[in-house]
């Protein structure tokens, strides 16, 4: 089963992917899918607030990130990772449970990238935004470190995150039962 949408002008097929035995979700993945990558990135930035500087989790938002911020021609963006790293200093993290991951995970962010973010206007960026726990995560690092949230931007909302006036995005993504039509 899969569920046709429209991103940026762009048409792709998601395959539909079981969650529980009554609730799937579109499988949207950026990666290797350059045109989309690039697309969605013109997009958002067309919408985003002003920021100094762009967040993302790792590591679906990556390839997102990276290309606004090379369309920007911001000088770097900073990133939260799945796992503290040998060179990461001055480490704080937060935990977070996202729709797609069967166990809690927590979020890494180095000392120098708090930094690099206090008292800036950071845009936190996101594939997908469907609990919204991956931005609340998102959220509470950057607050951590001193950053001043200057928005929240996925490309795709998800379900009830839809229903969401804190976040901007490109297109709404259903939630669909189990023989693939989409949930009210």
């Amino acid at each position: 089963m899969y569920y046709e949408i429209e991103i940026a002008g762009l048409k792709r097929k998601l395959p539909l992917c079981p969650i529980t035995d009554s609730l799937y979700i579109g499988a949207f993945i950026m990666f290797g899918d350059v045109e989309i990558t690039r697309a969605a990135a013109t997009e958002l930035l067309k919408i985003a607030p002003e920021h100094d500087i762009m967040i993302t989790a790792e590591s679906k938002g990556i390839p997102l990130v990276y290309e606004m911020a090379r369309q920007s021609n911001a000088e770097n963006y900073l990133l939260a990772r799945k796992t503290p790293k040998l060179y990461m200093r001055n480490i704080f993290s937060v935990e977070v449970k996202s729709i797609t991951h069967a166990t809690v995970q927590t979020l890494y962010l180095d000392g120098d990238d708090a930094e690099a973010m206090r008292g800036k206007r950071v845009l936190i960026v996101d594939d997908v935004v469907s609990t919204g726990e991956s931005l609340r995560a998102l959220e509470t690092l950057v607050t951590k470190a001193g950053g001043i949230i200057a928005g929240k931007m996925c490309v795709l909302a998800e379900g009830d995150a839809a229903n969401r006036d804190d976040i901007k995005y490109l297109s709404v993504l259903p939630v669909f039962n189990a023989d693939g039509t989409i949930k009210e």
